[in-house]
């Protein structure tokens, strides 16, 4: 079997990454300049990586699929990152960052890269506020905290509710800067549809040009991949429309290892379903757990009143409330990690308590913190936040409590990647969402900026350099090269065999159908019968699909159906990953639910003697099952235990 090395540095945990520095390979300032770097995307991981390779000298080609890096979906990230700078002098520390992060991912993540990412955290906020980030700050004009789920400490810092978007603006001013001094060349409204190997490496990529239509080719000495997650293969999910997985798939078809693609985060803040023609869903902040407070009706005759319009939460008298967090995680509360609380709620919706028309819904009340701190001690706080959900709701949540339920959110599977951020594919990188590295089984609230930034910033400037070390005196290369006609080539069979189907389903039909094979048995609850039903149906969808799909228009022009198309191809062949993964993986962890493993309350139970591994499943070719290979998890500085929140 194959054997996967994740190069993790030898020595104490905490002098790991400082050790990897200090004996790295470097390339010279002269040098630099005779290397170029694809970057694909332009998100905080994106952004950040072309900003600071630029910096350093090298050439950089950055691919961005909106008309702008500012539309970039990091811009939705609302609540805050984390840093462990212990501003509030509350206990915190590198190492308590560190554990909170392995224990939130349910002991399924590397420590030495989540003992790097809390190193490094402190330094981001450093470097985000000598850009001007405007950071809620205190009354003495100190940065401000507030807590987040999973942590018994205020560490995440945050602008309001438009955190991502701050931080954005940050790491998009400084790839301007770049851009302007001609270290980096940006390239928008492009979309990557495959990757380019030349003897083994990653020398280029094949993308689409979204105005015009037309294919065309692009080489480097190295690639990095910063497109994010995979979300959307349920359809409805919190994330923007053009964040894909397809990127992915394609370094996955081109031999890059993919790993734990199961493990998929349900947020558990999200504004309800409310129609059969919704396109995504909205993410309501974790921050607003600090202050609000999550209950059903204890009367379940009270829930269904409400359901059917009788009855109002206003109505409900305080001892008839269940805040059923509280109950069941005194420790912890409202403030439990995402997987816990959204399991929560599906609990008791399926109880019977549920609010809302559908009865998929809980609440989240801020009568309690009106009342203790002020309505505007709460509006400075969350403002932006409840407008939002007044404007989509129409309802007024400073008077009634907001309606929430979980939805899909974030993937912690992605690219396998070793300890210097590549790919099982020489000089393909993976960076932010995109791969699979910091988180586990569950992300913590507030850790995905943390990471992109990380890795963009400040992991990956280091890392790639030991890769191109050796690749100065290397030419650039031709496009003209057989590996780049080929990929070429294919990619416009599989364009042209798409526009030649002539079916009579759209794109957005059989992605629906898509979203419901994979909510209903890859969602929230899993077990064996479900996973196995999914892949023959996901297996009949893929079918439908080349056979049956309606693509007006040209291949060779502007297309936006054909760019979804294209994706959903992708998106299909994730989900039956996703299945795979999760059928195989007979535990509980996390984001990954089995019915069949849980603990007499519940909660998820792991089974570390058989599944305390990464799985990095390998293409085999079309219509052919993955293969999978293991990245043994050999835990060295803490101990495995049964989380708990509870006390």
């Amino acid at each position: 079997m194959t054997k996967i090395d994740s190069k993790i540095p030898q020595g104490p945990l905490a002098e790991k990454w400082s050790n990897y520095k200090n004996h790295q390979k470097l390339v010279n300032p002269a040098n630099k300049r005779r290397l170029d770097i694809i970057v694909v995307g332009t998100g905080l991981a994106g952004a950040s990586a072309a900003a600071s390779l630029g910096e350093l000298g090298f050439n950089v080609l950055n691919f961005c699929i909106q008309d702008s890096p500012r539309r970039a979906h990091s811009i939705a990230a609302q609540g805050g990152i984390n840093a462990a700078k212990n501003y509030q002098n509350d206990g915190d520390s590198v190492y308590r960052l560190f554990y909170d992060t392995i224990k939130g991912g349910d002991y399924r993540a590397r420590e030495a890269n989540v003992y790097r990412l809390a190193e490094v955290s402190n330094s981001i906020i450093d470097q985000c506020v000598a850009q001007g980030v405007p950071f809620a700050r205190e009354y003495g004009g100190l940065l401000d905290n507030r807590s987040f789920g999973g942590a018994q400490v205020s560490r995440t810092f945050y602008a309001r509710g438009q955190t991502g978007q701050q931080l954005l603006l940050g790491a998009y001013s400084a790839l301007s800067r770049q851009v302007g001094k001609g270290a980096v060349k940006l390239y928008t409204r492009y979309e990557m549809l495959d990757l380019v190997k030349v003897d083994g490496r990653a020398r280029g990529i094949i993308a689409r040009n979204l105005v015009t239509g037309k294919t065309e080719r692009f080489s480097a000495h190295a690639v990095v991949v910063a497109t994010g997650g995979y979300g959307n293969t349920f359809f409805l999910s919190t994330n923007a429309m053009t964040s894909n997985g397809s990127a992915a798939v394609q370094c996955y078809r081109k031999g890059a290892y993919f790993a734990n693609p199961c493990m998929a985060q349900i947020h558990p803040t999200c504004i309800p379903v409310h129609g059969e023609f919704q396109s995504k869903l909205t993410l309501m902040s974790e921050s607003l757990r600090n202050d609000g407070r999550i209950w059903v009706p204890k009367n379940i005759k009270d829930a269904e009143a409400i359901r059917a319009g009788k009855l109002k939460p206003t109505n409900i008298k305080e001892e008839d409330r269940d805040y059923y967090l509280e109950r069941r995680y005194p420790a912890f509360g409202n403030l439990v990690p995402r997987d816990v609380a959204s399991r929560a709620a599906k609990e008791r919706c399926d109880a019977g308590y549920g609010v809302g028309t559908t009865g998929l819904a809980v609440y989240l009340d801020f009568a309690d913190a009106i009342q203790r701190l002020g309505k505007k001690v709460v509006e400075a706080k969350y403002g932006n936040l409840f407008q939002m959900y007044e404007k989509i709701v129409d309802d007024d949540p400073y008077v009634t409590p907001m309606m929430i339920y979980p939805a899909i959110h974030y993937t912690m599977g992605g690219l396998w990647v070793d300890y210097e951020l590549m790919t099982s594919v020489p000089g393909l990188f993976a960076i932010g969402e995109a791969n699979f590295s910091d988180h586990g089984a569950n992300r913590l609230g507030a850790s995905a900026l943390m990471q992109g930034l990380a890795d963009g910033y400040f992991v990956l400037p280091y890392t790639i350099q030991n890769y191109l070390a050796d690749q100065i005196r290397v030419p650039r290369f031709s496009t003209d090269l057989p590996e780049f006609v080929e990929a070429e080539k294919e990619i416009q069979a599989r364009i042209n065999k798409l526009m030649n189907i002539k079916g009579q389903h759209s794109v957005d039909s059989l992605h629906k159908k898509l979203g419901h094979i994979m909510w209903d048995f890859v969602g929230m609850g899993r077990d064996a019968e479900g996973l196995k039903a999914a892949i023959q149906k996901l297996s009949d969808l893929k079918k439908e699909f080349w056979s049956s799909v309606r693509i007006p228009g040209s291949g060779n022009d502007l297309n936006v159906e054909l760019e979804k198309a294209l994706r959903l191809a992708d998106f299909i062949e994730i989900g039956e990953l996703m299945a795979h993964d999760a059928l195989d993986r007979e535990e509980s962890c996390g984001g990954h639910f089995r019915l069949e493993h849980q603990t007499e309350e519940g909660e998820a139970l792991r089974h570390d003697d058989k599944f305390a591994y990464v799985s990095c499943w390998q293409y085999q070719g079309e219509d052919k099952a993955p293969v999978m290979l293991k990245e043994e998890l050999d835990y060295e500085f803490i101990v495995r235990q049964q989380r708990n929140y509870k006390s």
